[in-house]
C-alpha cells in the first residue's frame, strides 16, 4: 500500500486512536499558549448592567449569536456519529459554530457523507464548516469540493494546514506542493467563503503575509498551546517518528504570538483564533487582541464523552466567563472590548 494510502479499517482506527488521544495530558502542549502572558485590564466602575451584555457578532458577513465554534474534531468512523450528533445539537442550541471533522474519507467514498446527512436532520439549524486538508484539495477537482459544501449545506470550507503532522503521521502525506495556486482555485470556485487553518503550530508573519489577497474569508491561527498533533502521531508511530516527534514535541508559534502577527499584518481576512483555549476568560483575551471568532476542542469533547447535559453546562459556562470579562472590562460587547484594548502584558 503507497504512502497516505489506508483501508477503511485503517481509517477508523487511526480516528479512534486521535480522539482518545487527544485526551492525553502529555499530547497537550499546556504552558505554550501565550495567554497566560495576557491580562485583561479590570474596570472597578463599568457603567453597565450585567444584562445589557451582547455575545452576538458579526464574521463572515453574518451576525453570530456567540464569537465560539467547535474546532474541528472527528468523523467517518462508526464512534463518530453519536458524538458529531451531540456536538451539533448543542451548537445549534447555544449558537456555535461546528467545525466539522475531516471529509477527506468522502473524497472516495460516498456512502461516508451519511453521517452529515443524518446529523444535519438532527440539528437542522446548526452552521456547519466542511473541513479537508491542504493536501486533499492540492489534489481535487474543485468540482467534487463543491459537491461535499452543498452535501453539508457548509456555511464555509475550511482548509487545514498540518505540515508538522503530516510528516510524524505513518499514513501522512506530507506534500504541499501546488497549495496556494489550490487554495487561490478553491476561493474562486467555492460560492461559500475559505477559512485556512493550522492545527496546533501557529502562523509566522510572512505566512500570513502570503495569505493576503486570496480573498479568503478567515485564518484560524490555531497556535501553539493546546493538543499537539506532533505528539499525538509520534504516540501513534514507531521507530524514527517516534523519536523525532520527542523533539519536535513543542514544535509552533504560541497562540498569542500568532493573532499578534496576524493583527500586524492588517489582513483582508478575519483573525480567528484557537489553541489552548480553555475557558470564556481565554476567549476574551484573544477577541481583545483582535480576533473575531475562538474555537474550543479538548475543553468540549471532555464535556461531550461525559454527556449532553455536562456539554450545555460547559458551553454555557464558557458564555457566563466571557460575559463576565466583558462588563469587567467596562465593555458591552466584543467590538466594544476591541475598540478599549482592554488588554496588556503582565509584569514579568
Amino acid at each position: 500500500m503507497a504512502l497516505g494510502q489506508e483501508s477503511n479499517a485503517q481509517f477508523e482506527s487511526r480516528k479512534r486512536d486521535h480522539i482518545r488521544l487527544a485526551l492525553s495530558e502529555k499530547n497537550q502542549a499546556l504552558g505554550n499558549s501565550g495567554l497566560e502572558r495576557l491580562a485583561l485590564m479590570h474596570e472597578a466602575l463599568p457603567e453597565l448592567a450585567f444584562h445589557e451584555i451582547r455575545l452576538s457578532h458579526n464574521s463572515l458577513g453574518k451576525k453570530q449569536r456567540t464569537p465560539f465554534l467547535v474546532s474541528s474534531m472527528t468523523a467517518g468512523h462508526a464512534d463518530s456519529v453519536n458524538l458529531n450528533r451531540l456536538l451539533a445539537k448543542a451548537c445549534a442550541a447555544r449558537g456555535w459554530r461546528m467545525g466539522v471533522g475531516s471529509q477527506r474519507r468522502e473524497l472516495g467514498d460516498a456512502e461516508a457523507a451519511r453521517e452529515w446527512k443524518s446529523i444535519r436532520k438532527a440539528a437542522p439549524g446548526v452552521d456547519l464548516l466542511g473541513n479537508l486538508g491542504l493536501a486533499q484539495i492540492i489534489h481535487s477537482k474543485t468540482s467534487v469540493i463543491e459537491k461535499l459544501v452543498e452535501g453539508l449545506e457548509a456555511s464555509a470550507m475550511i482548509v487545514h494546514l498540518n505540515p508538522l503532522q503530516e510528516c510524524l503521521q505513518p499514513e501522512g502525506t506530507p506534500d504541499f506542493r501546488g497549495g496556494m495556486k489550490a487554495l487561490k482555485n478553491l476561493v474562486k470556485a467555492l460560492k461559500v467563503p475559505v477559512i485556512v487553518k493550522e492545527t496546533g503550530c501557529g502562523f509566522s508573519k510572512p505566512t500570513l503575509k502570503k495569505l493576503k489577497g486570496l480573498k479568503l474569508g478567515a485564518v484560524d491561527v490555531s497556535g501553539l498551546g493546546g493538543t499537539h498533533w506532533g505528539r499525538i502521531e509520534g504516540d501513534r508511530a514507531d521507530g524514527v517518528r517516534r523519536m523525532a516527534a520527542e523533539a519536535l514535541a513543542d514544535w509552533g508559534i504560541s497562540t498569542v504570538e500568532s493573532v499578534e502577527n496576524a493583527v500586524k499584518v492588517k489582513p483582508d481576512y478575519e483573525i480567528w483564533a484557537s489553541g489552548g483555549v480553555r475557558t470564556g476568560v481565554d476567549a476574551a483575551k484573544l477577541l481583545a487582541m483582535g480576533a473575531s471568532a475562538v474555537g474550543l476542542a479538548k475543553p468540549i469533547l471532555e464535556a461531550a464523552l461525559k454527556s449532553e447535559r455536562d456539554l450545555l453546562l460547559k458551553m454555557e459556562t464558557i458564555e457566563f466567563e466571557l460575559k463576565t470579562a466583558l462588563f469587567c472590562t467596562g465593555a458591552k460587547s466584543i467590538l466594544d472590548l476591541q475598540k478599549k484594548k482592554a488588554w496588556q502584558w503582565r509584569a514579568e
